[in-house]
């Protein structure tokens, strides 16, 4: 061995190159997923029954040498079916993962959310070499599009009937007619949400992104709801007058370029009696116990470049917290620094969010 060479374990290295391997293929098959969902054709294939290739072509005005070999793919994947004689059938539990919109087990929407976020992969380097991320805008529409679908589920199923009753009195003030805030309101799905479950509440939702709010005036509109407004925080700040009995946050704070002066301006916005409703990624509090106690960990520093940290960077000066970087401590600082006095952690299942409800 010459000198400044290094001495390689082929088992190891064999090892690694399997690892790296599974990921290049896990990426191409994820791409396909996608295109499936995008075409409609798991929603297609949902409940009915075997088809031959050419069978669904037909059926949904497709090119059936391009269906076949898609299909082909995903049956050699396991996620369709293959019946034996040239059919293919997806099962009810894959159709409730990648058919059913409605479904908390949808996933979907994350493939549309991960082909997005790659796609912008090389204008990154720019950032590696500037520090400057990406805004919400920058990335276009159609990921705007991919992030409201990955909560919409959670948002249908679990704020209004699990959510907000382990908040202290927030239902029955919701009920009687209160005046909320959704800070980052992304899309609207949450606002549209609540509005629609508590009429006699009127809603406001604030956000940077003019492509989010398009399209969340677009779908209240559609709704017919009266009780609610968005508003662009570049024009129309939140207001410090102490008008709102409930503001919340869902898995956007750890986004902002200026988290501290956000909840400076919650806490101000807040009646004596209100409530702070926060979601936020269950990281832990150092890098040592992520890499020990996540198993999520990896995915989640590649979601914090692609998405989280990028947003965080997008301005000079910006604080890049990134998706792993408001853990409970944190939290609780920001919370305790901006001039809340009581914080606590709301038991509330999740297998990524922590949520935590903080008072004036």
């Amino acid at each position: 061995m010459g000198a400044g060479e290094v001495a390689i374990d082929a088992a190891r290295m064999q090892e690694k190159a399997g690892k790296l391997g599974g990921m290049l293929g896990a990426a191409h098959v994820a791409a396909m997923v996608y295109l499936g969902d995008q075409l409609g054709i798991y929603r297609a294939m949902r409940g009915a029954g075997r088809l031959t290739a050419g069978a669904l072509a037909t059926r949904m005005g497709l090119h059936e040498r391009w269906l076949r070999e898609w299909i082909q793919g995903q049956a050699a994947e396991g996620i369709v079916d293959y019946r034996g004689s040239g059919e293919f059938e997806l099962s009810p539990e894959v159709a409730e993962l990648l058919a059913n919109e409605g479904s908390m087990a949808a996933m979907a929407g994350g493939f549309e959310a991960l082909i997005q976020r790659v796609m912008l992969v090389d204008r990154l380097q720019e950032s590696f070499r500037t520090g400057l991320g990406l805004t919400f805008d920058d990335r276009g529409a159609a990921s705007v599009r991919g992030m409201g679908r990955a909560f919409r589920n959670w948002y249908h199923n679990v704020l209004v009937p699990v959510a907000l009753p382990a908040l202290d009195g927030v239902v029955a003030k919701l009920e009687a007619g209160g005046t909320v805030a959704d800070v980052g309101c992304g899309t609207g799905v949450a606002l549209i949400t609540l509005a629609k479950a508590f009429p006699r509440s009127r809603f406001h939702g604030y956000d940077i992104s003019e492509l989010a709010l398009e399209r969340a005036r677009a779908d209240a509109a559609v709704e017919g709801l009266t009780n609610l407004a968005f508003h662009n925080v570049a024009s129309e700040a939140l207001p410090g007058d102490a008008s709102f009995d409930l503001i919340t946050t869902f898995d956007c704070v750890h986004d902002m370029t200026r988290p501290e002066e956000v909840v400076r301006a919650i806490h101000a916005s807040l009646k004596p009696g209100g409530a702070w409703f926060i979601a936020d990624i269950d990281g832990q509090a150092t890098f040592e116990e992520n890499l020990e106690k996540n198993p999520r960990a990896g995915v989640m520093y590649a979601v914090s470049v692609l998405a989280c940290m990028s947003s965080g960077l997008s301005e000079a000066g910006g604080a890049g917290l990134g998706t792993l970087g408001l853990p409970e401590s944190k939290m609780r600082a920001l919370a305790e620094g901006a001039g809340f006095t009581r914080f606590r952690r709301v038991a509330i299942p999740s297998p990524v969010n922590a949520y935590y409800e903080a008072r004036p």
